[in-house]
Formats: structure tokens, C-alpha cells, sequence
């Protein structure tokens, strides 16, 4: 028998998130995995980033994760997409090196003291009392633990599918886990099925990049911590290719032999992330879909094809690649595949991440029914920090739709009926304007350094950052520029002109004016040579300024309904005066407070009338 204060299964973005939180925040931690050599592992786009998920790094870097560092110190490319748009959907991502980031993370976990790895298989919880107490591997060894994390991402029950075959595996190469599914079943939780997949890894050296179109890394680069001192790298550029008519043809003449379309396979798959044959058949219209050609490491030659995830047989993916421009004689490294797996329904959770059944038991990533890297290391990182949090008797840490794109997501885990793995999308957030990537630092650091995860030294870095941006605001808002003929000249350059003196908080709240039209125009603002992360945070804060206050305004207005507690024991069958939907709802989902029963799909606006009005007395 071994004893620990919390007990990882699991050491992908997850659980090396989880671990790494509590192990900083002083627990003795136990982190298991089926395969050591794995952490941290990129099964599928060797990609961090993109729209809502830079997001989403961000704000773990905020709060004192690493994922945003791991990133920076691996990346292969880093390039900011929508960077013509407004700054709600501005993201940044970065191809990295999948070796690399591995081994970092690895060292990471290994140079803690707080943290011991265990490759095993663990089979059963062990829970007394609705209280888990540890867990059992497959050898029968027993691991004693006040506070358990399951980050076991596709691994439960696993099947991979090449075509009408499969083997049992969490991932093509790595074994299922056998076994935990049905102790979960047994000791009151409900599990569901999903499906994910992953498309095939092809030989750089047979591919014609003559035929594609270069997608090379930016120039100027940003990076996702908010440490300094990033490392600049040499980058490495992706491809774009597109699928043809024959790629259409092939796929549409061989549908019977993939397992989701002959209902081999039950789990429900990605709606955002789909397979080229559920592109093919949903978007028929469309004559062509694009594919980007992405390298998986500067050490390999294996290129992941992003955008080309199919389970039809290993033949028939060798067709299909073959006729796409570029790939006619590629030659595949390894076929992709689709996978099924168990995964627990979010419900069963509260916004802690602990299980309402069983007290000191968290659910984090993949098998809350999330997809991607970036959901599952934000869930890691809140659910280690609330293990600390149960086992010190703190309050727990429950990020808001207000203040998070994470506590956007852990909402609408924990209070929407999610059928299907779900993504974080800018769209998910009602406050997208307000949880923007450049001002994560601004939403959470000061929570970050309240838990203990943030260091002094970096705390007070960022509070001078927020001093610069709040002096340069001022200033823009104090310093005018004269209608002089020189200054009109440039401006007119930007289809642009002023007929008075004009202060440059006025100036650039016009659309085509930015804060590089203000060096251009007034010598102080370039002499000031402002690093861009005060400078970009300054504009936005002034050029937004209404549409901020307006959500300001809609936060606090809904904040109110928040502030409404609903009793953990209410009897909502005793409540006459509102719907039977609405009571099966609430009954099912068990909301903490008002603001989320108004957010249960299903429970109409004249039942949260009738209850605000109830719980109000």
C-alpha cells in the first residue's frame, strides 16, 4: 500500500496539468500512465492553439499552468491567425515539435520533488462512504489517496478503427484501459460513448511542395506565456493542398466499408471536427475542402494531414491521399484511424470538477467529453488546484462564463446535456469581446497569485504592465495633434484626415487608424518605443471602449441571477408554480445558482421568474 494526497490516472495535457498545479501548491502526488514514454502526447494535430484556444492557453499561463510555456520553448511555427480582424477573434497557434514538447513536459514532472510516475494500469477506485480513498492497478497494487483525478482522455474501453476492423487501444499503438469503466458504473456514475479520430501521417520525402501553397510563420512573432524572455526559434513552414473530384468520388464509392457509417461504431464524433467523409456528404456543395500539410517534428520526416481524419480502410486512404495534389506518390507512415471510448457525462460534476456522487473524485479532459489539448489542460489545471483546495478546506475555484473562456467551458460542461465531444469555439462565449487573448494576464493573474501559483516577482511584473498601459491610455487621451498639411498627408495615406486638433485617443477610434498611424503623426508616441503588448492592449481598451461597457453592463445585470443560491437539498417536485420540463431539468442537472439554472437548455424564462422571486425570499 502507498500513500499520497492526490493520485493522477492519467499524464496527458490533463493530468500533467493537474499534477503539476497541486504538486507546486505543496501535495505529494502520484501520476499514472499506461505508457511513460507518452506524456504529454500529441495523438493527433501536433498544434497548439487557434481560434479560442489560444484563448484558453493564455489564461492557463495566467493562472500558472504551463502549457503556454511548454509551447514557447517548442514551437516549430507560430503564426497569429485572424490578425485583420477585431481582437475577439484574434488567435494565436503554433505547429510544435512533438518529441520536444514531450520531453519537456516529461522533465518538468520529473524535477519536482512533490511528484512520482508510475506506468500501470489502474482498474478500480476504492471509495467508501461516497468518499474515494485511492485506487487499484492491475497487478493489484493498492494507491491510498484522499483526492483522485481521472484525465484518462480516449483510453477507457478504447477501440481504433482502420475500416470494419478494430483493436482495443485508447490510441493507434497504446493499449485501452480495461476495467476503471465499470467501477465507475459501480459506484453510481453513468457513462457515455464517443468518437474521435485522427488522420494519417505521411513520408516528407515523397511529397511534391510544388504543387501546394506555402503557409510560412509570422515575422513578428507573439508567444502564449506572459513570462519574458521567449526563445526565438528558426520556424518551419506548413503546406495547403485540396481535396479533388476523385477524392469525392473514392470516398462516396467506398462509404459501406467505414464503421461509422455502417454503424459498427455508437459514439457520437466531433460536430466541429469531422471526418473528410462527413465533410464530403454534410457539404456536398462544396467541390473541394481544404488540407493543410503539417510536419510533426524538425527531427522527423512524418507529416501529420490536418484535415483529412477518415476510419475507411488502409487502402482506400492510400487512394484518397494519392489524389490529392501534391501526395500522388506519397508514401503512409502510419493510417489513420477513428477511435471510440467511454467518457462521463459533465452533469455529474460540479463547477469544482469534483464528482457530486463521490466526494474527492475529478474529472478533467477527454473524459468529461471535451476534444482537444488546450479543453483538457484548463480542466487539469482548475482540477488540481481544487484538489488542494478540498483537501485544505478552501474554497473552491469556480472561473465564471465573465472572467474565462475555461470557466465557459466548465459551465457548459456542468450545465448543458452535451451529445458530442465538445470544442471551445469564440461563438460558445456571450462575453467574447471582454475574454480576449491579449488581456488573459488581466482577468487572472491576481487569481493565480491568490491560490499560490504565481510567483511575487511575477505578480508584480504584470501589475507594472497594467500601470504602463493604464499611462499610455491616459496620455493618448491628453496629447493632440494640429490639422497641419504634414499631418493630413500621412493620414491621407489611410483614406484619413482631420480639420481640427484632434487628440489621439479620438484619432484612433477610427477604423483605419491604428497605433503605427500615431508614430507616423506624433514624435512622442515614437519615441516612446512602447513594447506591442502595451501599446496593442492600449488601442483596444480605447478603440472598444463602448462595446465594453456595454458588456460590463451585461455581466453585472446577469451577475445578479448568479448571486442567487439555489439549496443543495431543494425537492423541486414540491415547486407547483413552474413546468414539469423545467423541474425534470433542475432535478437532473441540480444547479448551484440561478444564473446556471437559466442556462439548462430546455427551462423557460417564466420558471426563472417563479423561482427568482422564490429563492429571492
Amino acid at each position: 500500500m502507498f500513500n499520497y494526497d492526490l493520485i493522477v490516472v492519467g499524464a496527458g495535457h490533463a493530468g500533467c496539468e493537474a499534477v503539476l498545479s497541486a504538486a507546486k501548491l505543496g501535495l505529494k502526488c502520484l501520476l499514472t500512465t499506461l505508457n511513460i514514454n507518452n506524456i504529454a502526447l500529441m495523438p493527433c494535430n501536433p498544434a497548439i492553439g487557434g481560434p479560442a484556444k489560444s484563448c484558453l492557453v493564455r489564461e492557463i499561463d495566467a493562472l500558472g499552468g504551463v502549457m503556454g510555456i511548454v509551447t514557447d520553448a517548442t514551437y516549430m511555427q507560430m503564426k497569429m491567425l485572424n490578425s485583420s480582424k477585431g481582437p475577439a477573434v484574434r488567435a494565436l497557434r503554433a505547429q510544435s515539435d512533438k518529441k520536444e514538447y514531450t520531453a519537456f513536459m516529461r522533465n518538468l514532472l520529473e524535477s519536482n520533488p512533490n511528484i512520482s510516475l508510475k506506468q500501470t494500469m489502474i482498474t478500480q477506485l476504492l471509495v467508501k462512504d461516497d468518499k474515494v480513498y485511492g485506487v487499484v492497478d492491475e497487478f493489484g497494487l493498492e494507491y491510498h489517496a484522499p483526492t483522485v483525478i481521472l484525465t484518462t482522455g480516449t483510453s477507457l474501453e478504447g477501440k481504433c478503427y482502420v475500416g470494419l476492423q478494430y483493436v482495443e487501444a485508447g490510441r493507434m499503438g497504446e493499449r485501452a484501459a480495461k476495467g476503471l469503466s465499470a467501477s465507475l458504473i459501480e459506484n453510481g456514475l453513468t457513462l457515455k460513448r464517443l468518437k474521435t479520430g485522427t488522420p494519417a501521417r505521411v513520408d516528407a520525402r515523397t511529397i511534391d511542395y510544388s504543387k501546394m501553397t506555402i503557409q510560412p510563420g509570422d515575422e513578428e512573432l507573439h508567444f502564449f506565456s506572459f513570462e519574458p524572455n521567449r526563445p526565438v526559434r528558426k520556424q518551419v513552414p506548413c503546406y495547403l493542398t485540396r481535396t479533388t473530384e476523385k477524392t469525392h468520388e473514392i470516398i462516396k464509392a467506398n462509404l459501406d466499408k467505414s464503421p461509422m457509417y455502417s454503424g459498427l461504431i455508437h459514439g457520437v464524433g466531433p460536430r466541429y471536427c469531422p471526418s473528410i467523409e462527413d465533410k464530403v456528404i454534410r457539404f456536398a456543395h462544396n467541390p473541394s475542402h481544404h488540407i493543410f500539410i503539417e510536419p510533426e517534428g524538425k527531427d522527423t520526416y512524418e507529416i501529420y494531414v490536418q484535415g483529412f481524419s477518415t476510419s475507411l480502410p488502409a487502402n482506400i486512404q492510400i487512394e484518397m491521399l494519392h489524389s490529392l495534389p501534391g501526395l500522388e506518390n506519397v508514401h503512409v507512415i502510419k493510417p489513420a484511424y477513428a477511435v471510440e471510448y467511454d467518457a462521463v457525462p459533465a452533469l455529474q460534476l460540479n463547477h469544482s470538477l469534483m464528482t457530486k456522487k463521490i466526494k474527492g473524485l475529478f474529472c478533467a479532459g477527454q473524459i468529461n467529453g471535451t476534444s482537444g489539448y488546450e479543453e483538457a489542460a484548463g480542466q487539469g489545471l482548475v482540477a488540481g488546484i481544487n484538489a488542494y483546495n478540498y483537501l485544505n478546506n478552501k474554497e473552491m475555484l469556480e472561473l465564471s462564463r465573465s472572467n474565462s473562456y475555461i470557466g465557459t467551458l466548465i459551465d457548459d460542461l456542468v450545465t448543458k446535456d452535451i451529445q458530442e465531444p465538445y470544442r471551445m469555439l469564440t461563438s460558445r462565449s456571450e462575453y467574447r469581446l471582454l475574454l480576449r487573448q491579449d488581456n488573459a494576464d488581466e482577468r487572472l493573474t491576481e487569481i493565480g497569485h491568490k491560490i499560490g501559483l504565481i510567483s511575487d516577482e511575477r505578480y508584480n511584473r504584470f501589475l507594472e504592465k497594467q500601470n504602463k498601459i493604464n499611462m499610455e491610455i491616459e496620455r493618448l487621451k491628453t496629447v493632440k495633434v494640429p490639422p497641419s498639411q504634414e499631418v493630413n498627408e500621412i493620414l491621407a495615406k489611410y483614406n484619413e484626415n482631420i480639420d481640427r486638433g484632434m487628440k489621439l485617443a479620438e484619432l484612433i477610434k477610427r477604423p483605419n487608424i491604428d497605433y503605427k498611424v500615431l508614430k507616423e503623426i506624433d514624435k512622442e508616441t515614437a519615441d516612446l518605443n512602447l513594447p506591442a503588448e502595451i501599446y496593442e492592449e492600449a488601442e483596444i481598451k480605447i478603440k472598444y471602449d463602448g462595446y465594453i461597457k456595454r458588456q460590463n453592463q451585461q455581466i453585472e445585470t446577469l451577475d445578479k441571477l448568479e448571486r442567487i443560491k439555489i439549496p443543495a437539498d431543494i425537492n423541486y417536485d414540491e415547486i407547483s408554480h413552474i413546468s414539469t420540463e423545467t423541474r425534470e431539468k433542475l432535478a437532473k442537472v441540480r444547479p448551484a445558482t440561478l444564473g446556471q439554472a437559466s442556462r439548462i437548455g430546455g427551462v423557460k424564462p417564466a420558471d426563472i421568474s417563479v423561482l427568482m422571486v422564490m429563492f429571492s425570499r
